[in-house]
């Protein structure tokens, strides 16, 4: 009974923390602090030299995106997001494993969150989100793990690659992770990722609907037919839906139809 009531309260304290943290990071007065932590997932000179190259202009147009994005909702914040570059880890996040359960599931959750808080947040400077990159050789990996973001923490864990060709691709990445801390919800079919229609087009009132100008961050494919669709190479290509933006509790209803050049 004593084992089931220290556990009780734990998962009591991760909800309410879980609580505070979704109410205090969509208030949207303030700019949230988002740090990177680059890490190499393998031992490649290419890793290597790439983590060594990275500083803080590296991120800016994913402050940039959120700006322009704010902008576009009429948010009544600037600049939503400032991105904070932070040394390189040595160590890796705990993975979980693809048959987990529900219970092992919370177990790695837990892991996960306590392992961020050793390797990272002992900084003078507010860190509102961490999200930690791993780095693979393309060469070496061609196909990366799946990302994931959590609420639960406001954590991130990103699989990217070191090459700077898909630093816009990597961005892409980062800031549908950001999100998901946040509390979006994908906007793609979990069968084939094909976009959802209408929450996961760029612009589901486009004439002619084909090809969609820009993708939507949480569908993370730009539509170039009814059955065809691709992966956007950066940001500019990007926008925030307005169903994503009732999840991250910015103002739809006043938002400006999307302006991109994209898929020109």
């Amino acid at each position: 009974m004593l084992r089931i009531l220290v556990l009780l309260l734990v998962l009591l304290g991760v909800a309410l923390s879980t609580w505070a943290d979704r109410y205090r990071s969509t208030r949207w007065r303030t700019p949230l602090y988002v740090a990177i932590y680059p890490i190499a997932a393998d031992d490649s000179a290419v890793t290597s030299r790439y983590l060594a190259s990275l500083d803080a202009a590296r991120f800016q147009p994913i402050d940039l995106f959120f700006t322009r994005e704010a902008a576009r909702y009429r948010l009544d914040v600037r600049e939503p997001v400032k991105t904070r570059l932070r040394t390189p880890l040595d160590d890796q996040p705990p993975r979980r494993s693809p048959s987990a359960g529900i219970l092992a599931t919370a177990f790695w959750s837990l892991r996960l969150r306590y392992w961020a808080w050793r390797a990272s947040g002992h900084v003078g400077e507010p860190e509102d989100i961490r999200i930690f990159v791993l780095y693979h050789d393309p060469a070496l990996t061609p196909v990366v793990p799946h990302s994931l973001g959590l609420t639960k923490g406001l954590i991130g864990v990103v699989y990217a690659f070191a090459a700077p060709e898909m630093n816009g691709a990597n961005d892409v990445v980062i800031a549908h992770e950001l999100l998901h801390t946040l509390g979006a919800s994908d906007k793609y079919s979990p069968g084939n990722d094909a976009p959802r229609f209408p929450d996961g087009y760029g612009d589901p009132r486009q004439v002619p609907l084909y090809p969609q100008r820009a993708a939507e961050l949480m569908a993370g494919r730009r539509m170039l037919s009814a059955d065809r669709w691709q992966q956007p190479e950066s940001l500019d290509e990007v926008v925030i839906g307005p169903a994503t933006a009732l999840e991250i509790r910015w103002p739809a209803g006043s938002a400006d139809p999307p302006h991109l050049s994209a898929g020109r």
